[in-house]
């Protein structure tokens, strides 16, 4: 009987089960069926987007990269910029080496140039000439670098020849060949490289005094590493100053077309893997077609006008962070914002600083931003007064240099235009005054500055740099040979002040 009324209990519960189930089941998969994941919710629905707007998305897309493109590659392209109106002024090739022998001035569109020393500036080709010995002269400031503007190796004080001089050895990215003693040897990641060396001129007795930094600059060699003597073109030091030059970067569809070239002769591993995805992303893949439709070509243009404005927004309304600021209590500005040379901060790549640096200024290296002391060089730079108001070339300013500037080579203060950084184009085609000219200075050694169109009328003719009527222009000062009072910030220029 106990048997009996156990089976039959089993057997109830399993029908009130299986009525449970029946009941249950299709109501369940009814209600999954009308459940939607969140992002099958978020598009459309779970179907496919409708076709006008999926090709509407898809070309804001390609323009959305074609932006990153730009932003990424800059530092390439205004490279390749200065190598073209190089080449097109003086020709090209390994024994070419332009001088600015009579310094450089507002008539050479070149991004932040220094006109306070002698420039030298080449653009060497290792894969058409193989290994490459460069003689450098003694007491260069001075560097190479690939063509994405990556250091290769520091000249001078803080390279390896320490000011003395040497012989340095470029090899390009694929040379497996051997490597002679006696040589600085460096392997470049991209067969083109840069050679951008200054020499230090004289105190003359009206001022700066050219002639021994261009003699210096004269005596540097550059020769194939494995040709003869007597194969050796001879060098040719074509003089640069006072010559309308452009050595900027497109501004045109020509961006593109001569990113295309670079990606074509360099190796593929000269380009980071992810910006090789963003410019693949666009058509630009080493080896293949760059074959643009109408419409990419037109979203290309479009990136290359607008990018630019992106960037210089960003330069115009600050960091968040206000890595910038070189000071509490100044306008001055760093333009690596504390980064490196090739702008690693703690824990990301600074793309967006380097984009803004490569604007309007070009060659980074670690001489430049490392904090050495009575050897290497500071830029501290501003573009707004002491008001926070920017700098307009329609008024008059004056800038308080305190006493002793702690540069054991030379201070100067540049004025420069704040879209590409080339000079100030007024009359006075040197916007630029240095410790070495004949400057005005006050009872306690300070010197004061004047900007303006016009000379104010406290300021002293050799005190007085011009700039131009409706624009806005920013203020650099170069600290060479930087000392410990402005690492330590004893010793800070005043901001720049403008006058009633």
């Amino acid at each position: 009987m106990n048997r009996l009324i156990t089976i039959t209990r089993a057997l109830l519960v399993s029908t009130s089960l299986a009525a449970m189930l029946s009941t249950a089941g299709p109501a369940t998969a009814q209600e999954n069926s009308n459940k939607l994941s969140p992002l099958m919710e978020q598009i459309n629905k779970g179907n496919w987007l409708p076709q006008q707007e999926a090709e509407s998305l898809r070309d804001q897309f390609f323009y959305q990269n074609a932006v990153q493109a730009y932003v990424l590659t800059i530092p390439i392209l205004n490279v390749i910029g200065m190598r073209d109106g190089s080449e097109a002024a003086f020709g090209g090739g390994y024994n070419v080496l332009p001088i600015w022998k009579d310094r450089m001035d507002s008539r050479a569109w070149v991004p932040t140039p220094n006109a306070d020393v002698i420039y030298s500036m080449s653009y060497l080709d290792l894969k058409k000439d193989g290994p490459l010995v460069v003689a450098a002269p003694s007491n260069v400031i001075g560097m190479f670098t690939d063509f994405y503007q990556r250091t290769i190796t520091d000249v001078g004080a803080i390279g390896p020849d320490r000011a003395q001089g040497g012989l340095y050895l470029l090899l390009p990215p694929d040379y497996d060949g051997e490597i002679p003693k006696g040589y600085f040897a460096f392997k470049s990641p991209t067969n083109n490289v840069f050679l951008f060396f200054r020499t230090v001129m004289s105190k003359g007795d009206s001022g700066p005094d050219p002639v021994p930094a261009v003699t210096k600059a004269e005596r540097t060699r550059i020769y194939p590493l494995w040709t003869p003597e007597k194969d050796v073109k001879p060098m040719e030091f074509p003089n640069g100053s006072g010559k309308s030059i452009n050595m900027m970067y497109p501004t045109g569809s020509s961006y593109w077309t001569k990113l295309k070239e670079f990606v074509d002769y360099e190796p593929v591993a000269s380009i980071d893997p992810v910006t090789r995805g963003v410019l693949a992303s666009i058509g630009i893949v080493k080896g293949e077609p760059f074959e643009p439709t109408d419409k990419q070509s037109a979203a290309l243009q479009k990136a290359v006008e607008t990018t630019p404005k992106m960037i210089l927004a960003g330069r115009q309304l600050g960091r968040p962070d206000k890595r910038n600021l070189y000071y509490k209590d100044r306008q001055y500005e760093n333009t690596w914002a504390a980064a490196t040379a090739d702008w690693m901060q703690a824990s990301y790549l600074d793309i967006i600083q380097r984009a803004s640096y490569f604007q309007f200024a070009y060659s980074s290296a670690p001489a430049m931003v490392m904090r050495t002391i009575d050897a290497g060089s500071k830029y501290p730079f501003t573009a707004r007064d002491a008001d926070g108001n920017f700098l307009e070339g329609s008024k008059s300013y004056k800038l308080h240099l305190p006493p002793h500037p702690p540069a054991a080579l030379f201070w100067a203060v540049t004025a420069y235009n704040v879209i590409d950084g080339t000079m100030t184009s007024a009359e006075q085609l040197m916007p630029s005054i240095n410790g070495f000219n004949k400057v005005k200075t006050n009872d306690d050694g300070s010197v004061d500055l004047f900007f303006g169109p016009t000379k104010p009328a406290q300021a002293p003719e050799s005190n007085w740099i011009q700039t131009v009527e409706g624009r806005n222009f920013l203020a650099a000062l170069r600290l060479y040979g930087t000392g410990v009072e402005f690492f330590d910030q004893t010793w800070k220029p005043d901001d720049v002040v403008k006058l009633n």
